[in-house]
């Protein structure tokens, strides 16, 4: 499943023109309601460019290094450690109703727009990933480390979402993220709500993963078929 480097030329200016689309989504809000209010959806959408600019690095590097190699390794945490980033926009969707706004409907546009966006970067990039598993293990084995992937940015959603806490916390307050992680995990019955953030991003994320996983299997048998 390897991408033509015309088409692949392609994907990423029609990514480039996707965000374009987002930011002035949001330009005109920012113009007819005489605020700025939501300009952190335009630092989220950076933020989830990120984890796909790390997964193409990585695949130049697996081109010529192997994956146990120190610069591979740590391209390949880096790359999980904003992983989430791409997902987590999808719980902006509790800001809509923050403010009063001159027409909600066109924001939840707006926000669909990003949403949409960082999504599909954030699965492009696990597609990329998966692509350099299956290379280097079985079909099981690599489509188990895509569910636990999938399963650990569920669980920073959540680290996100309720607790605050973002990827830059990692190397500026490690301890106090630390505590906060391990005391749920060691004490999960006292935090219900927990279970409930994780399991549900888990099964959509997964799903939606399938989705276009699946999606493009067929694209390409059809493409050979023709």
């Amino acid at each position: 499943m390897r991408m033509k480097p015309s088409a692949r030329k392609q994907f990423v200016l029609a990514l480039i023109a996707s965000s374009a689309v987002s930011v002035c989504f949001f330009l005109y809000a920012a113009w007819r309601n005489q605020s700025l209010e939501f300009d952190y959806l335009i630092w989220n959408l950076f933020l989830a460019w990120i984890p796909l600019l790390l997964a193409y690095w990585l695949t130049l590097i697996l081109r010529r290094k192997l994956w146990s190699s120190w610069e591979a390794l740590g391209v390949s945490v880096l790359w999980l450690l904003f992983l989430p980033n791409s997902f987590y926009m999808i719980s902006d969707f509790i800001h809509l109703l923050d403010v009063q706004r001159v027409d909600v409907l066109y924001d939840a546009l707006m926000f669909t727009s990003f949403i949409y966006t960082s999504v599909i970067l954030g699965m492009t990039s696990l597609i990329l990933i998966h692509i350099q598993l299956k290379k280097r293990l079985s079909r099981v084995a690599a489509d188990a480390w895509m569910v636990l992937t999938i399963f650990v940015c569920s669980f920073a959603i959540y680290v996100g979402r309720d607790l605050r806490w973002n990827s830059w916390d990692v190397l500026t307050n490690p301890g106090g993220l630390l505590f906060d992680i391990s005391d749920r995990l060691i004490r999960p019955a006292d935090y219900p709500q927990m279970f409930v953030t994780v399991i549900s991003f888990f099964v959509l994320l997964l799903s939606m993963y399938v989705l276009v996983w699946r999606g493009i299997h067929l694209v390409k048998s059809q493409s050979t078929i023709d």
